[in-house]
């Protein structure tokens, strides 16, 4: 079983606080991870992920158009996602500057899936999930591994 790290980045920042996802996804056993940009993914890979994380930069408080256009495009996708875990997480070039409405509508997008979703750790932030200002920090990469491994146990729990 594998979850899918889907993430759109523009500068860097956001693949960079997904790869340290992808770390946190590792530490499951029994669990692999894909790691796709929005260019790079395919419908199939999509649909036979048993959980997703999806990460963008802020873009005007949401999603960048090129993530929002991917979930918009897979939304025949809907049915084979439902009960799956999905997660969000973000990156942004202010302090202010719109992340939890970014993971929010990401999170509004995976519900609407028909995915159950949740939030990073309380060991993390305990919040929406993961984000950071600018380039992923050693704290903001350590937060990032506590979310994809409590996705990827959570993965495994429901698909026991």
């Amino acid at each position: 079983m594998h979850v899918l790290v889907l993430y759109y980045s523009r500068s860097g920042n956001t693949k960079k606080l997904a790869e340290a996802i992808v770390q946190g996804v590792g530490e499951v056993e029994g669990v692999d991870c894909l790691l796709r940009s929005t260019a790079e993914v395919t419908r199939e890979e999509f649909e036979e992920s048993y959980g997703v994380i999806v990460g963008s930069p802020v873009y005007f408080g949401g999603m960048a158009a090129p993530l929002k256009d991917l979930l918009d495009r897979f939304v025949g996708s809907r049915k084979k996602m439902e009960g799956k875990v999905g997660a969000a997480f973000a990156t942004s070039g202010d302090a202010s500057g719109g992340k939890e409405t970014t993971m929010l509508s990401i999170l509004q997008a995976l519900l609407i899936y028909g995915m159950i979703v949740v939030g990073d750790p309380l060991d993390a932030t305990g919040h929406y999930g993961t984000a950071c200002v600018g380039e992923p920090d050693e704290k903001a990469e350590e937060n990032a591994r506590k979310l994809g491994k409590r996705v990827a146990k959570l993965t495994k729990m429901l698909t026991a």
